[in-house]
């Protein structure tokens, strides 16, 4: 490698303001090369105003047959209190390594250094020469794949694809990911679709008892679920007997539905044959118990009166049922006495009583 001992400034020097990220790509570029670092020292500037920065020149070889280049690589450092003067323009401050790179990438062509970009950014539409992410069917510089929404970088984390734009996964979630009705939170995994909604899994419940469902599953009302048994005790119609709620089958009679095993005498609980009933205050009854409850059956013989009857001692008598607790004649209304509750001829009240 040959070294030009002209001055710096008449070979019109490409310099550019480095940052860290450009030294690593520095570094890469020397090692490609084949430039050691003790040349660097060597190479080292005489002139105080330049700052440090990468020169590249091409100098032919005669030696060379074919006709190549070698490149040699210059670092140049100002120093302070020098006699040159410095130039009258400021450097801009850390100038994007997307420009850097483009403008090295076209000097070393100008010398005659091939470069192979690894692709073209997805986003600047610039090559790439550095890392590159592979993403979506497409190249991008690291730190141009960033998430749509809320433009991190994305980086080795997980995301996702939507309408061709990448997002973070927790931006991609709260955007798009269905909302669970109980909580309003995103749903990430398993999902339970009922009444027209999502929830997750633990927030399906019962609205009175928190309980999950089983394989029952569950009752809807007024856009709310319910276990089976807390939907027919709050919904459910009430049986007139046990005021229970009524899940199957049931007997509609007195304005109100029942049991089949409730629908019984209220007095008895004998159930009614063929479903023949007396009604009396709201309730069923069996005849005997009706009359009873009325005030309407014999007392002589317990047994209903349907037809004509006697009304004496404060009860009511079948006319045959009304005789003399003595000898046993039929008395008429107004031809007893009455002992101890019996009602007596008028010849045996003489003799048992006078």
């Amino acid at each position: 490698m040959s070294r030009d001992l002209s001055p710096r400034r008449k070979l019109g020097p490409a310099i550019f303001h480095k940052t860290e990220s450009q030294d690593r790509l520095i570094e890469e570029l020397q090692d490609r090369l084949g430039v050691a670092k003790e040349e660097q020292e060597e190479l080292k500037s005489q002139d105080d105003w330049l700052t440090e920065g990468v020169v590249i020149t091409a100098r032919p070889q005669g030696e060379e047959q074919n006709g190549g280049q070698q490149v040699e690589k210059f670092m140049a450092q100002g120093k302070a209190g020098g006699g040159g003067s410095p130039p009258s323009t400021t450097p801009k401050p850390g100038s994007q390594l997307d420009t850097m790179l483009g403008s090295l990438q076209s000097d070393l062509n100008k010398l005659g250094v091939a470069t192979v970009a690894k692709g073209v950014c997805g986003a600047c539409k610039k090559p790439i020469a550095g890392q590159v992410v592979t993403a979506m069917g497409k190249t991008w510089h690291p730190e141009h794949f960033v998430c749509t929404h809320c433009q991190e970088e994305i980086g080795s984390r997980n995301f996702f694809e939507r309408d061709g734009q990448p997002y973070c996964e927790k931006d991609y979630h709260n955007l798009f990911s269905p909302r669970c009705y109980y909580c309003n939170g995103p749903i990430l995994d398993k999902v339970v679709t009922a009444l027209d909604r999502t929830w997750h899994p633990e927030h399906f419940f019962c609205a009175q008892c928190g309980v999950f469902f089983g394989p029952e599953g569950f009752h809807e009302k007024d856009g709310k679920a319910y276990c089976r048994k807390d939907y027919f005790d709050m919904f459910a119609p009430k049986c007139g007997g046990c005021a229970r709620a009524i899940l199957e089958n049931y007997i509609s009679a007195l304005n109100t539905l029942w049991h089949p095993e409730c629908f019984v005498c209220r007095e008895c609980f004998t159930p009614f044959i063929n479903g023949s009933f007396f009604e009396h205050d709201g309730q069923p009854y069996c005849e005997v118990h009706y009359h009873e409850r009325r005030g309407s059956l014999c007392s002589g013989c317990q047994k209903p009166i349907t037809g004509r009857c006697i009304t004496a001692m404060g009860k009511k008598f079948h006319p045959e049922h009304f005789v003399c607790a003595f000898c046993l004649k039929q008395l008429n209304k107004g031809t007893f006495k009455e002992q101890n509750d019996k009602p007596y001829c008028q010849n045996c009240f003489l003799k048992l009583f006078c």
